[in-house]
């Protein structure tokens, strides 16, 4: 690693100027040239193209989540963490023989499930309250 950041400094340094350059090139020519090396990434993986119909789906999924203002953090560690709950999911289960009573006889996962139970009610309830510290308008009355 520290060889790998002393090249990275010593390349991007100098060349800083030069990387600055990509922001002057148009946002027609840069967007279609970025969709075109994500293609030609994607195909080059397996060679198969419905790969790149799979990158076009999420990629417009992405775009739908974007313009309904969804927040890309919880998605990612979604994405991320999901495997790991998965692989620890089978193992419990396989040591307390498929009961999933066991999730909610201990103490420890009790009470993380009932916090997890406790912050959903809240999302669902909280739009529906409404503040009593707030400034009347006087519009609004």
């Amino acid at each position: 690693m520290w060889v790998g950041n002393c090249f990275l400094i010593t390349l991007n340094v100098p060349l800083v100027r030069y990387w600055l350059s990509v922001f002057k090139i148009p946002y027609a020519v840069l967007f279609p040239s970025i969709l075109f090396f994500c293609c030609i990434g994607t195909y080059s993986v397996n060679n198969n193209l419905d790969d790149i119909f799979i990158t076009a789906a999420f990629g417009f999924l992405g775009y739908i989540f974007m313009r309904l203002e969804f927040d890309a953090a919880p998605l990612m560690l979604g994405f991320i963490l999901g495997p790991m709950l998965e692989e620890n999911l089978r193992r419990a289960l396989l040591l307390s023989r498929g009961s999933f009573g066991s999730f909610f006889t201990r103490p420890i996962s009790g009470t993380l499930l009932t916090l997890i139970g406790v912050f959903i009610a809240w999302q669902v309830v909280a739009p529906f309250i409404k503040p009593r510290n707030a400034v009347l308008d006087p519009a609004q009355t």
